[in-house]
């Protein structure tokens, strides 16, 4: 799991693992900065990690290619990114694809990169949301697996809508890790697919009946 900051969904992952929801196993946090508060919280729950600073390698090859060799060794079956704030490029996207998710908060294909929020709020958009994707060398470009969605209220401003976009993001990450490790969620040339069959340009729409529950 690769973290850049307080690491809000990795503490969803962790909760997911410990009380029977997501049957899997954290190997290793891996962060970018020494300074993530997301690597105290890990550390607290017993959990491995590693810090390899990208401002110590000359390019972001150069860096990919740390992060790969840390984390291969490990040979994880999904890697997490949890906030990653840096841009992967075949690097560190080719050893693990197809097994390789991030989590986007905005309704993909809107609003890719930064500042999602706000520029949902300034195009007047009645709904927001986040999006949990595949990763390809595509910016916030890979085929989306599952979405969900909430509305935009009056009075919102960036703050008060990803605060609501976040609680979320903590309902759909952990479950689409669970589709992917239980074998019913696949990446293909041909694009995603849910037990067999191809998901929507858009992703699934989550619905509060697919809250992940105890296996």
């Amino acid at each position: 799991m690769l973290i850049s900051g307080r690491g809000s969904n990795m503490q969803a992952f962790i909760e997911a693992c410990c009380d029977g929801r997501l049957n899997a196993e954290i190997c290793l946090v891996l962060s970018n900065r020494a300074d993530a508060a997301g690597l105290q919280t890990a550390q607290s729950a017993g959990l491995p990690t590693a810090c390899i600073e990208h401002r110590d390698y000359p390019s972001r090859e150069a860096f990919d290619a740390a992060l790969v060799a840390c984390l291969a060794p490990r040979e994880p079956d999904l890697v997490i990114l949890a906030g990653f704030m840096r841009i992967l490029t075949p690097v560190f996207i080719e050893p693990f694809f197809g097994r390789l998710l991030n989590i986007h908060p905005s309704l993909l294909p809107k609003y890719p990169g930064l500042n999602t929020h706000q520029r949902a709020l300034d195009a007047g958009d009645r709904e927001a949301g986040a999006t949990v994707h595949f990763v390809t060398p595509e910016l916030d470009g890979g085929p989306p697996v599952l979405q969900a969605r909430v509305p935009v209220q009056p009075g919102d401003d960036a703050d008060s809508l990803a605060a609501r976009v976040v609680r979320e993001e903590h309902q759909i990450y952990p479950l689409a890790a669970r589709w992917f490790l239980e074998g019913r969620l696949t990446l293909t040339q041909d694009g995603a697919f849910l037990d067999g069959q191809k998901i929507p340009a858009s992703g699934i729409l989550f619905r509060p009946d697919d809250a992940l529950t105890p296996a």
